[in-house]
């Protein structure tokens, strides 16, 4: 008989197929363990902390351990997407010093062959339901990594250059959202052309220059809502909408309830936690 004898840096405990119906939301919660989000269609948006991740078919999410996470309004009728939650063993945590790195995956990243990652979620939820494993879901989950890893690879060595530009207009979103910022006033900001900077921006994030100023200002947008006394106009215009009807177009479709739902919604919470 031949043994072989490896040591696997995770474990797997559990994972499962969502289908949603169109109704509920993704529950606020802080897990110790990790979670691994693989959407096979529709969009799902997601909070971690203050990081706001809108995750479209054929993309992946990894969600840190220790850290609240909450979806965003509610589940869209056609969402559907593979979850599975594991653990570091200690061995890993241990030589967390001194790495050897096997896989590096982004956190949020477009996957290269969808189909093959949903197959072997498949054999994953089939495998688990099996009565001996013996780290056959591990070994799936591994694959599942590679392929993630796979794709943040090839777009790394894709356009380093590109990808340092995109993050430039990152931070400059960051700190412009509240003016009348674009495409083409970063553009000339930066130096470059407008549609080359839309271009590797989207490669590099998942979204588009348009969204990610609407991403920054709604953001901004929820924090005056629950903590300040402006009115709607108000809250528009210091995060950079000109327009109070568009700003609750675009509040909507981000967060999934008008602004002022939000802020009622909120006020509810709070008191019903005192």
């Amino acid at each position: 008989m031949f043994d072989l004898n490896i040591s696997l840096p995770i474990s797997v405990q559990n994972g499962g197929l969502f289908i949603s119906r169109g109704v509920g939301s993704h529950p606020q919660r802080k897990l110790d363990s990790w979670e691994l989000i693989f959407v096979e269609k529709g969009t799902l948006t997601i909070r971690e902390d203050d990081t706001l991740f809108s995750v479209k078919a054929g993309e992946s999410l990894l969600l840190w351990p220790h850290r609240k996470h909450v979806g965003v309004g509610i589940f869209p009728a056609d969402l559907k997407f593979y979850w599975l939650h594991f653990e570091l063993n200690a061995q890993c945590k241990q030589n967390a010093d001194n790495p050897v790195s096997l896989i590096s995956m982004p956190q949020h990243g477009q996957v290269i062959n969808p189909q093959y990652v949903i197959s072997l979620f498949r054999q994953f939820l089939s495998e688990q339901e099996a009565i001996n494993r013996s780290g056959s879901l591990e070994l799936i989950l591994l694959l599942i990594m590679q392929q993630l890893s796979v794709a943040a690879n090839n777009h790394t060595q894709a356009d380093e250059s590109g990808a340092a530009l995109a993050y430039k207009a990152q931070q400059l979103i960051r700190t412009q959202f509240h003016l009348p910022v674009s495409t083409s006033s970063l553009s000339r900001q930066l130096h470059c052309n407008a549609d080359y900077l839309g271009r590797v921006y989207r490669q590099t994030f998942q979204l588009t220059i348009t969204e990610a100023i609407h991403r920054q200002r709604v953001l901004s947008a929820e924090k005056m809502l629950i903590s300040d006394s402006c009115s709607l106009s108000e809250v528009a215009q210091r995060c950079g909408f000109q327009d109070v009807g568009y700003f609750r177009k675009v509040f909507r479709k981000a967060m999934g309830l008008t602004p002022a739902a939000w802020k009622r919604r909120y006020c509810k919470v709070h008191i019903n936690s005192d």
